[in-house]
């Protein structure tokens, strides 16, 4: 590997570095999503509610959009490496309190400083590749950083699902805790320490907000986003309207399937194609959603057209955080901030607009989410075939 002029000297071999790297995306997508799979056990030793236990979950996610920003601009002077081993730590304690509290108002606190270390976690860990590697291959260590979320939700999940099952729930959350501590100490070793930036009027977040580049990067997330988790929350619904073979987890499978493929097939184009990729990902977004609306109750389409779907779905993060990277040189950090907000906030709102329609549209069922997911996509295409100079070849 040729060195990079005034970047850091690696430790260890680029694929392992980045694997790493990789592995921090991996847990920071686990360690909000694992109360999913486990939560009837939960409910049942806890005694409260399911929505209680599925409030970890909204806490986790609210924490996280909230404190982004301010936390993300506060710390952007701490070196890269450290700010990272402070929230791998974070994921740590967090995962091992709730294993071992009897208190769900415990349980509740330990979960908002999970999602307060993933809200800082997200932006930070790419804008921290990216200065490992020359400009015209920051997408491709953007999308292999990024690749350990779509591990995470494909495989991760069900595999942490599996032992919570098997073993218990609080076992889950003290093997996935320990696990954390493994990867800090691995990053510990083999990391490079990255000096953060002095905070400048050119880096704050009310500056970064005026470039217009940036804008279009936050609205094309915005659509896109919303497009898919509008979806994506609901998906027990769709697969019981397209009447799936195999339920939700062969069409959890078959996205994901295609979501990890799409990823390692995006590593190769998104330096050289970032604007074809998205246009071409939000594309066969609405092509999905449209063959979902036409034919998936035909025998083999919907399995196909959740394969079709998981493609499109796979490299979302890194598309525009790529792009986001691409408009800034000072304060990548803080501007990875704000787009990760934007994703965090359209999920919760995406969420919140897919249940309004079911109560609203009550004839349409999901189909009335899908069409507005169509709509976002439609819409998100138009804006990035117009988006040229943002979405510019490195």
């Amino acid at each position: 590997m040729t060195p990079v002029p005034g970047a850091p000297r690696l430790r260890a071999p680029e694929w392992f570095v980045f694997g790493l790297m990789a592995s921090v995306t991996f847990v920071g997508l686990l360690s909000e999503l694992i109360p999913s799979g486990i939560l009837p056990q939960m409910t049942e030793d806890l005694g409260v509610s399911e929505s209680h236990i599925g409030m970890l979950v909204g806490v986790y996610a609210l924490a996280s959009a909230v404190g982004t920003i301010p936390l993300v601009t506060a710390t952007l002077t701490v070196n890269r490496k450290h700010l990272l081993l402070v929230l791998l730590a974070g994921f740590a304690i967090s995962n091992l309190v709730v294993g071992l509290a009897s208190s769900y108002a415990v349980m509740v606190g330990a979960r908002i400083v999970g999602g307060v270390c993933a809200g800082v976690m997200w932006p930070m860990i790419a804008a921290y590749g990216t200065r490992l590697v020359p400009p015209e291959r920051q997408g491709w260590a953007i999308t292999v950083i990024l690749a350990g979320s779509t591990l995470g939700i494909s495989v991760g999940l069900p595999v942490m699902t599996l032992v919570g099952l098997e073993f218990g729930w609080r076992t889950e959350f003290l093997v996935f805790g320990l696990g954390v501590v493994v990867i800090a100490a691995l990053c510990h070793l083999y990391l490079p320490a990255v000096p953060g930036e002095q905070r400048s009027r050119s880096n704050s977040p009310l500056t970064l907000l005026k470039n217009r580049a940036i804008l279009m990067v936050i609205l094309l997330t915005f659509l896109s986003v919303t497009g898919h988790y509008a979806v994506y929350t609901y998906i027990a619904l769709l697969v019981e309207t397209v009447q799936l073979a195999g339920g939700t987890g062969m069409a959890l499978l078959v996205f994901g399937i295609g979501s990890v493929i799409s990823v390692v097939a995006s590593a190769r184009v998104i330096d050289r194609w970032l604007q074809a990729l998205v246009v071409s990902m939000l594309v066969l977004s609405a092509v999905s959603m449209l063959l979902f609306l036409a034919f998936a109750r035909t025998p083999g389409i919907a399995h196909f057209t959740f394969f079709l779907w998981g493609v499109s779905f796979g490299p979302l993060g890194a598309m525009y955080q790529t792009a986001i990277a691409r408009q800034v040189d000072r304060g990548r950090d803080v501007a990875t901030s704000l787009q990760s907000s934007v994703f965090n906030f359209s999920i919760m709102l995406a969420a919140g607009l897919g249940g309004v329609l079911l109560v609203r549209l009550a004839g349409a069922g999901v189909k009335g989410i899908v069409w507005l997911a169509l709509a976002c996509f439609v819409l998100g295409a138009i804006v990035a075939l117009m988006a040229k100079q943002t979405l510019r070849r490195a």
